[in-house]
């Protein structure tokens, strides 16, 4: 399986380049879809629990995109552009088609979004963070961080309480029959934890930050060295 924070439809290339069907979880754990459409289970964040955090994160607004689970333009929604360009501009010219900007952004919660995301240098996201765990709606959320030093980015993505890539893949297994021992995951950033934690073989990419590789799983060669192929033809051949 893939298991991405991005969206399905934007993971969807990357799936599909592989030349055969198979299932992503994406959004963090929220949608799990094969290739062909086919879904398995969403996990949405209840609209009355999306206008809270936008009220909780006012400061934070310039910085906030609302992802829908919907083809076409309006499968991300934004007041506006000026605070998130600086971080993550590629981003928004390879999303253009998929943004609607509507203001206020509660106006697009006629329906339950994926998820809330924040985006923005390293500190000022820090501060966001700080803010959401420390209120009472966090009893309602999952808060999910990716963090990267060398584009001074951190991507904070709101979801649902308990819904997390790690959530997902044990549902995935459950219904597969899989025990947690027949399960190997390779991620690299925070947002993987979770994942990790619930396969019997974690495995942590060689670029993830250092902290991540304190936790006893195995380490494989960075994203630059192939090594989710490293990791996968140790398992398989020894």
């Amino acid at each position: 399986m893939l298991v991405t924070g991005r969206r399905h439809q934007f993971a969807l290339p990357i799936a599909q380049s592989l030349g055969f069907g198979l299932w992503l979880i994406s959004s963090n754990g929220a949608v799990t879809r094969s290739t062909e459409g086919e879904i398995f289970h969403r996990d949405l964040l209840p609209a009355a629990t999306a206008r809270d955090l936008i009220a909780l994160m006012e400061p934070f607004r310039g910085n906030l995109v609302l992802t829908f689970d919907r083809e076409g333009k309006g499968a991300l929604v934004l007041e506006k552009t000026e605070e998130l360009s600086s971080h993550i501009q590629r981003w928004i010219e390879n999303n253009l088609q998929y943004i609607d900007f509507v203001v206020p952004i509660e106006k697009a919660l006629a329906a339950d979004p994926i998820q809330a995301m924040f985006c923005g240098a390293i500190a000022r996201m820090q501060e966001a963070e700080e803010r959401l765990r420390a209120a009472p709606l966090a009893e309602r959320i999952t808060v999910l961080k990716t963090r990267y030093d060398a584009r001074d980015l951190v991507i904070i993505d709101v979801l649902n309480h308990d819904c997390s890539k790690g959530h997902a893949l044990e549902r995935w297994a459950s219904h597969r029959g899989l025990g947690r021992e027949e399960v190997m995951a390779i991620g690299d950033n925070y947002n993987d934890v979770e994942m990790l934690e619930f396969a019997g073989v974690p495995v942590i990419m060689g670029n993830a930050r250092q902290d991540l590789k304190q936790n006893g799983w195995r380490v494989t060669l960075s994203n630059e060295h192939s090594g989710v192929a490293a990791a996968v033809q140790e398992v398989l051949f020894g």
